[in-house]
């Protein structure tokens, strides 16, 4: 029970209170680059969350069971990102191959994947934190969950924006950022609910 009890509050932590983009401030570029539409947001969402998870599912036993046993934690870094570019090359051909609409939608940014730091970040702050590999695993789903969510609910909010009247000095970029950061804001009120919940 208290295993359980822990993996939903790491689930819960990941999505709402530590999420990677409005609190950690990683991966803003895809943030901001792909949210303009509904349809690319939830489909770059879908497709960090999938890296996410199957690059925590590659590199936990890749740390734990090559590079330190080997004594060769200093290379994480660099071989993570191998994986990750790896597996973002992989979903490239697929969407290309399956799904040539979100694939042509995406353009430029699912390349960024590879690039992407809320990937690597995931990646290495399991490793840091030292969670099991079923805890890992539920915090690359939340992590990717919560991205999908900051990804959803700026697509609705840049919808907002672009409809509205806004001065001429703070159209394009500027309104998107102030937009960005009140939304980050918001989500600070999350802080405290999973103390709440599971007290």
């Amino acid at each position: 029970m208290d295993t359980l009890r822990s993996l939903i509050i790491i689930l819960m932590s990941s999505v709402l209170v530590n999420n990677y983009v409005l609190n950690r401030f990683l991966g803003i570029c895809p943030f901001l680059g792909v949210s303009r539409k509904l349809s690319s947001a939830t489909g770059m969402g879908v497709a960090v969350t999938f890296v996410m998870l199957v690059a925590t599912l590659v590199t936990w036993p890749i740390q734990y069971f090559v590079l330190n046993t080997l004594g060769l934690g200093y290379l994480q870094t660099i071989v993570f990102i191998l994986v990750i570019a790896a597996l973002v090359q992989f979903i490239e051909i697929l969407l290309k191959r399956f799904i040539p609409s979100l694939h042509a939608g995406l353009g430029v940014y699912l390349p960024l994947i590879t690039t992407n730091c809320a990937v690597l970040g995931v990646t290495i702050n399991n490793i840091t934190d030292g969670y099991t590999f079923l805890e890992s695993v539920v915090s690359s789903l939340g992590c990717g969950l919560g991205f999908l969510l900051a990804m959803v609910l700026f697509s609705g909010v840049r919808a907002r924006i672009d409809n509205s009247d806004a001065p001429p000095a703070f159209r394009g970029m500027p309104v998107t950022l102030i937009a960005a950061s009140i939304v980050s804001m918001a989500f600070f009120g999350f802080a405290g609910i999973v103390d709440a919940l599971f007290a």
